[in-house]
C-alpha cells in the first residue's frame, strides 16, 4: 500500500470518529503543554540566573590573591593542595603590570574598600566605602537605580547604598545632588630625618597616618553593591570610582600586613580582579595566574555545581510534566482499539484486497502518529500561552513590589521541536498494541462480524 493512500485512509477514519479522535488529541495537547511549561519555568530560571551573573561580571572576572592568603580555595575535591605552579610574589604595583599583559585580559584594579566616617547635615555616620571601576556601570546592580553612574572615572562622586541613604535623610530620594564630607585615614610615607642627608629612598621604613577630608557629591542610590568584592572584611555602602579610591591613599587592612614586610614602604594588595574577554578564556587565564605565583579562583568554579542544580531541576519538572503526556496515551490506546472493533469489515476487506499485514500495522501507526503530531503542536502553543501568562504575573507582582521585570519562563526552539518529537514517539508506542491487534485479525472472521 502506497504512502498516499495510508494518509488518506488516515485521515478519513480520523474524521469519522471525530468528536472521540478530538478529546483523544486534546489530551496529548494538555500532556504536552504541562510539559512545556513546566520545562520552561527550569529553562527560564536557569537563564535568569546566568543572565544576572554574567551581567553582574563575576563570570569573566578571576580574583588574584597572594598565594599565603586564601589557601583554603586552592585545594581540589580530595582537600589536597595542588603542587605550586611558580614561585610565590607579592601582589603589588608589577604583579598588576604583569597581570595586565596576560592573553585575553581587559583590566585588572584592585578591591578597594575601607572604614571611614562621613559628615551629613553636621551629623557623623560610620560606615565601608568601596571603589567601583568605569566597567562597572554595566553591572545588573545598576538597573533601575535612582539618579545616574558617575560621570568621570576620575569625579569625586559617590552612589549610596539605599540602607545608607535612608540612615542619612528619611526622604533619601532627596540627597542626590548633595554633598557630604568624608573622613578617612590616609597613608604617608615617613619622611627623610632633617638635615640627615638622606633622600626619600633612604627614608624609615613604615608610614604614617594621617587624618583627611574629601568632599563628595551624591549623584546616585542602588540596592545593593556591585560584585560585593572578594575576601573583604564589610560590604561597601558608599561607592566611588575606583581611580579616585586609589587617589585618596586610604589607609586598608593590608597595609598592618605590609608594615611586618621587609619593604614595608612598596604597598601590596589584598586582591585584585582580572577581567577577560569572555568565560571561555578564564580557565586559561586562571592557569597562567597560577604560573606567575599567585592563587587565583573563579565563580565558574562554583557554577559547576550551580549547573548540576539546574540540571537535576529540569530533569525532575521533565518527568512530572511527562506523566501528563503518559496519561494521555492511554487515551490513544483506548481510541484505536474501538476503532479496531468499530472497523473489522474494513479491516477484512483491507486484507481481502491483498493488504498485508504490515500495511494495517503501519495504517494505525499514520493514526497514532497524526494524532500526536496535532496534540502536540496544540500543546506547545498552550504551554506557550501558559509561560507568558506566567511572565505577565510575574511582572505585575514584581512592578507593585517596585522591582525591576524579569523572564521566568522561556520556549526556545529546541524545547518547541523536542516536545513535538516527544508527543509523537510516545503516540506512536501507544500505538503499538492497537496495530499489531488489527494487523493480526483474521480477514474471514472479520467479514463475518456484524
Amino acid at each position: 500500500m502506497k504512502g498516499r493512500d495510508l494518509g488518506e485512509l488516515a485521515v478519513r477514519n480520523l474524521r469519522e470518529a471525530l468528536l472521540r479522535n478530538s478529546l483523544t488529541t486534546l489530551g496529548i495537547g494538555v500532556g504536552v503543554a504541562s510539559l512545556v511549561a513546566m520545562l520552561s519555568l527550569g529553562v527560564g530560571l536557569q537563564n535568569l540566573a546566568s543572565e544576572r551573573l554574567a551581567r553582574s561580571g563575576l563570570f569573566n572576572a578571576i580574583f588574584v590573591t597572594p598565594r599565603t592568603n586564601f589557601e583554603g580555595y586552592n585545594r581540589d575535591q580530595q582537600g589536597q593542595a595542588p603542587p605550586p605552579t611558580g614561585e610565590s610574589r607579592p601582589l603589588d604595583e608589577a604583579a598588576r603590570r604583569d597581570l595586565a599583559t596576560l592573553p585575553n585580559v581587559t583590566e585588572v584594579y584592585p578591591d578597594i574598600r575601607f572604614p571611614t566616617e562621613i559628615h551629613y547635615n553636621g551629623n557623623p555616620y560610620a560606615t565601608i566605602v568601596a571603589g567601583v571601576p568605569a566597567s562597572g556601570s554595566s553591572d545588573s546592580a545598576f538597573d533601575g537605580m535612582k539618579g545616574r553612574f558617575f560621570s568621570s572615572p576620575s569625579a569625586d562622586e559617590a552612589i549610596l547604598q539605599i540602607d545608607l541613604a535612608r540612615q542619612l535623610s528619611k526622604q533619601s530620594d532627596s540627597l542626590i545632588g548633595g554633598e557630604i564630607s568624608l573622613r578617612y585615614a590616609q597613608r604617608e610615607p615617613l619622611p627623610a630625618e632633617p638635615g640627615s642627608g638622606k633622600s626619600a629612598a633612604d627614608a624609615p621604613a613604615g608610614f604614617s597616618i594621617v587624618p583627611h577630608e574629601e568632599r563628595l557629591h551624591i549623584v546616585g542610590i542602588v540596592e545593593t553593591e556591585p560584585e560585593g568584592g572578594f575576601g573583604a572584611f564589610g560590604r561597601g555602602r558608599l561607592l566611588i570610582p575606583l581611580a579616585v579610591a586609589e587617589k585618596l591613599r586610604a589607609t586598608q587592612t593590608s597595609d598592618l600586613r605590609d608594615l611586618l614586610r621587609d619593604s614595608p614602604v612598596q604597598r601590596t594588595y589584598e586582591s585584585l580582579t582580572v577581567r577577560v574577554t569572555g568565560a571561555s578564556q578564564v580557565q586559561a587565564a586562571e592557569n597562567a595566574i597560577k604560573a606567575l605565583g599567585f592563587a587565583a579562583y573563579s565563580l565558574l568554579d562554583a557554577t559547576r555545581s550551580l549547573r548540576l542544580v539546574f540540571a537535576v531541576f529540569d530533569l525532575l519538572l521533565g518527568i512530572f510534566g511527562s506523566l501528563a503526556l503518559i496519561v494521555a496515551s492511554l487515551g490513544i490506546i483506548n481510541t484505536l482499539v474501538m476503532a479496531i472493533l468499530e472497523r473489522r469489515r474494513e479491516i477484512g476487506v483491507l486484507k481481502a484486497l491483498g493488504a498485508a499485514d504490515s500495511d494495517v500495522r503501519r495504517l494505525f501507526f499514520v493514526e497514532a502518529g497524526a494524532m500526536g503530531l496535532l496534540g502536540g503542536v496544540f500543546g506547545v502553543v498552550l504551554g506557550w500561552l501558559i509561560g507568558r501568562g506566567i511572565n505577565l504575573g510575574t511582572r505585575i507582582y514584581l512592578a507593585r513590589q517596585n522591582l525591576p521585570a524579569v523572564s521566568v519562563a522561556s520556549v526556545p526552539l529546541w524545547m518547541i521541536l523536542a516536545a513535538i518529537a516527544f508527543s509523537i514517539a510516545v503516540s506512536l508506542a501507544a500505538g503499538i498494541y492497537p496495530a499489531s491487534r488489527a494487523a493480526q485479525l483474521n480477514p474471514i472472521e472479520a467479514l463475518r462480524y456484524e
